[in-house]
């Protein structure tokens, strides 16, 4: 009889253990835990493109890279080698996938986190995107129209020359 008493107790200490798991992954101590685990030490500044990075503005780190070395990612208004130093404070604006992101630093962190983390990091300024409607691709043509016509294709080009955004003499 002690024995299977003793194999009761450790059932339900296993079913509590697994529980109390269940419930640790998900929570907000343990998410700012992981977030100041993955920051530098005291003082200490993130490279640019890293940070886009862990903080998922970019799916990888050398996308964060190639988009500041094409003058994409500006910080406090300034174009940015990659491997710029962020600071707690700075604007950082990331023009990607056909919008602008402007974020202002809260936390630095070195360390790609879950995006319930990431959200903490960071404070977004960004306008909201444009309805899907607003955005047409502009010169779909049906499947089976054949090969366009010259007048056809000059029509493409004035509809996309339109949907560009127009630079201005000093080329931004």
């Amino acid at each position: 009889m002690a024995s299977e008493g003793a194999d009761v107790d450790a059932d339900v200490v296993t079913d509590v253990e697994k529980d109390d798991e269940k419930k640790g992954a998900g929570s907000s101590p343990d998410a700012v835990a992981a977030a100041k685990a993955a920051g530098p030490g005291g003082g200490e500044t993130v490279r640019v493109d890293s940070w886009i990075w862990s903080v998922r503005l970019v799916k990888t780190r050398s996308m964060g890279a190639t988009a500041c070395r094409g003058g994409h990612v500006r910080v406090n208004g300034d174009r940015v080698k990659p491997a710029y130093a962020v600071r707690v404070g700075d604007e950082v604006r990331l023009r990607h996938a056909g919008r602008e992101r402007v974020v202002v630093v809260k936390r630095v962190i070195r360390k790609r986190v879950g995006p319930s983390v990431a959200v903490e990091c960071f404070v977004d300024n960004s306008p909201p995107p444009p309805p899907r409607e607003a955005v047409a691709p502009a010169g779909i043509r049906d499947r089976g129209a054949g090969r366009p016509t010259k007048r056809d294709r000059r029509e493409l080009e004035r509809l996309r020359d339109l949907s560009r955004p127009q630079c201005g003499p000093d080329g931004s």
